[in-house]
């Protein structure tokens, strides 16, 4: 294994020395960006926000929301039962209606993973977005109107409703933003996905207070939000454009392309971006969007593909999901009450967020690699020290306290590029056609992993006890060091500059951009 990186790195370096044409088109490119005014228009900035808001926001809340409600639903569940069958529910039987409220998310992630792919040929990015706010809308009916009904089987059913609206969502929408976007800001346009699950998370944490919502009266109510977010992006988004990638290489509409790139670039002439991407549609002319088999036999994408599996793969079994298992006992060791912990966990939330957003102001700086790396290599470090922490943490009065910072450290650590930058990586390592195949992919290596994470980690715990953050120190360091072997720095290139990045691993031809854009150009 260890030769095989060796060797992909020096392809990498080999590649970048025979094509100096490539090097000098990089450098004239990055001159033209510096000299074009680097803003950001209030019709990209709007399709960003109102378009994360409307996807992966939810995505977030439903991480968090369950979390305070949980006795009320458990209570809501026995009295139904009782009514029902009249006898109090069983205890095996409450915890597996609860196990399955909970996983069933999951679930529903993956099949709109699936979906997400076949409904964007008929209904495009822009249009998927618009259809999914349905899924959102009934998941909120169902969720808040199930105590009302005294039925938990639509509780059920909305959780794997809303698990449909996340799979598509964390799907569509970094490919909508990473279609829209000029290649000197698309990483940290591309961070609104991650900041917006961040907000979410903490929007959950924020409302399910007991002053809020969290209480018995209230909690279906914390589900009713569900719907708030899906009708502002209803009412916004229609107006917003389409992708012009999108519309020029499967629409075949020059003139709505060129409509679109001018609102979304705030300038008249965009015949250099159209250029862009007649060469990506010339270079895929005898293509139609690519299906996942014939993705995964491609030899021209099998190194993108792998990278993306082994990132997304990192991003679920990096151990961030399972970090709050310790959280409220680690709080209770230090000698909090069990009324003000709550409070203090919005600690957790507020760094999530602040780390995601420095993220985003800094990517196109730092690049995606650097970030990537340091993220998952941090979260090793701290994830080494909590289990330090915790095996002295009943013999030592203030450690429970170094326990804590530890946590957060691992949540920023996270936050700061392994929580948004594989979904961007997944939209640029690909070219148009292989796009919503590779998309499809990732989904189903995200959703599966964190479902056999939520599976498996109890009885990785009561194994190893406090040693079970070990296992994901060994996975964030596989992840570093593969990335650091064989990813390739993408800020500032084109989709196609990017693909001929990997065309040397990959054993494939070498076609100079230069070369490719003057064909189009001659034509």
């Amino acid at each position: 294994m260890r030769e095989t990186s060796g060797e992909s790195s020096s392809g990498l370096r080999d590649s970048d020395a025979e094509n100096p044409q490539e090097g000098d088109l990089d450098d004239h490119e990055m001159g033209d960006s510096q000299k074009q005014p680097k803003k950001v228009t209030s019709c990209l900035f709007s399709t960003a926000f109102f378009g994360a808001l409307g996807s992966s926001y939810i995505y977030g809340y439903n991480l968090s929301v369950v979390n305070a409600p949980s006795s009320y639903i458990k209570s809501f569940y026995n009295e139904t039962w009782a009514e029902r069958y009249g006898e109090p529910i069983g205890a095996e039987t409450l915890t597996l209606l609860w196990s399955i409220t909970v996983s069933i998310f999951a679930i529903g992630g993956l099949c709109g993973a699936w979906a997400a792919s076949l409904i964007i040929r008929f209904q495009g990015r822009r249009g998927t977005l618009l259809v999914n706010n349905g899924f959102a809308i009934l998941a909120a009916l169902l969720l808040s109107l199930g105590e009302k009904a005294k039925s938990y089987e639509m509780l059920i059913i909305g959780r794997f409703i809303v698990g449909v609206d996340s799979g598509i969502a964390l799907s569509v929408l970094p490919m909508y933003l990473g279609e829209i976007t000029p290649k000197h800001i698309r990483g940290s346009i591309g961070q609104f996905n991650s900041v917006f699950i961040c907000l979410g998370v903490f929007t959950g944490q924020v409302l399910g207070l007991p002053e809020l919502l969290g209480q018995e009266s209230r909690w279906n109510f914390l589900f009713a939000f569900l719907a708030f977010p899906a009708v502002l992006q209803l009412c916004v988004l229609p107006f917003l454009p389409e992708s012009p990638r999108y519309l020029l290489i499967e629409r075949r509409d020059e003139d709505g392309a060129k409509k679109a790139f001018q609102r979304f670039l705030g300038k008249e002439d965009v015949s250099k971006e159209l250029e862009e991407v007649h060469a990506e549609a010339r270079a895929q002319e005898n293509q139609q969007n690519a299906s996942v088999l014939l993705l995964l036999r491609s030899p021209a994408v099998r190194w993108q593909l792998i990278t993306v599996v082994i990132t997304m793969m990192a991003y679920q079994l990096c151990g961030l999901n399972v970090i709050w298992y310790y959280t409220n006992g680690i709080l209770t060791e230090a000698g909090f009450d069990q009324d003000i912990i709550p409070y203090i966990t919005l600690s957790t939330g507020g760094i999530e967020t602040l780390s995601a957003i420095i993220s985003g102001l800094v990517i196109e700086r730092i690049g995606r690699k650097p970030l990537l790396i340091f993220g998952f290599s941090a979260m090793a470090l701290f994830f080494s020290l909590l289990t330090v922490f915790l095996n002295f943490q009943d013999r030592v009065p203030w450690m429970p306290y170094l326990s804590y910072i530890c946590i957060l450290a691992v949540i920023a650590s996270f936050c700061s590029g392994p929580g948004g930058i594989p979904f961007i990586l997944t939209g640029e390592l690909f070219e148009q056609s292989y796009r919503p195949a590779a998309f499809m992919i990732a989904g189903t290596v995200n959703w599966l992993s964190n479902f056999a994470v939520g599976l498996l980690f109890p009885f990785v715990q009561e194994t190893l006890q406090s040693y079970a953050f070990l296992v994901f120190v060994v996975f964030c360091l596989m992840g570093s060091v593969y990335l650091y072997f064989i990813l390739p720095e993408t800020k500032n290139k084109t989709f196609m500059d990017i693909s001929q990045s990997f065309a040397k691993i990959n054993k494939i031809p070498v076609t100079p951009p230069s070369q490719e854009m003057d064909e189009v150009l001659s034509l």
